[in-house]
């Protein structure tokens, strides 16, 4: 059994190192998580033949051993939580980044939106005509507001000049 512990116990220390540089590496953490993870799984198939060999153990080194592999099996509970939430935060992160580069790549324009706008009412089958008319009813529209707008500003002048 000892053989076994302390080759299973340098493994969690060479995963504990692992973590470490998971952190700091960028491009090649993927290949990194996946070696931590067959590490881990390979820590787990180790600690299910410790507990067998731990309840072969004489009574008075049973619950020892019993313990040390119980220490062993919550240390790799702890890594791999740890890689889950390393694996979290990096799909994380990713996912930010893909919606920041999605926002930079639209565009925020008038001109985008009247095309948009003229490429729907295309696609009703609206034809080029009635579009052009209904574009420059707006244009008119425009004027008619200002005008009337300038109109009742004066007409409101003349109220305030006449009554006082």
């Amino acid at each position: 059994m000892e053989p076994l512990y302390q080759q299973t116990h340098k493994q969690v220390h060479e995963i504990q190192s692992h973590m470490g540089r998971l952190e700091t590496a960028d491009k090649q953490s993927l290949h990194l998580e996946n070696e931590i993870q067959a590490s881990i799984d390979q820590i787990f198939s180790h600690l299910e033949r410790l507990e067998i060999l731990s309840s072969k153990e004489p009574p008075n080194k049973r619950q020892n051993a019993k313990l040390r592999v119980d220490q062993l099996k919550y240390d790799v509970q702890h890594l791999q939580t740890a890689l889950r939430n390393f694996q979290h935060r990096r799909y994380a992160r990713e996912q930010q980044e893909r919606q920041r580069e999605e926002l930079l790549s639209r565009t925020f324009t008038a001109n985008g939106t009247q095309k948009k706008i003229l490429d729907i009412a295309n696609m009703l089958g609206l034809s080029n005509t009635v579009m052009r008319l209904t574009e420059k009813r707006a244009f008119q529209d425009k004027y008619f507001m200002i005008g009337g707008m300038l109109l009742t500003c004066v007409v409101m002048f003349l109220v305030v000049q006449y009554l006082t």
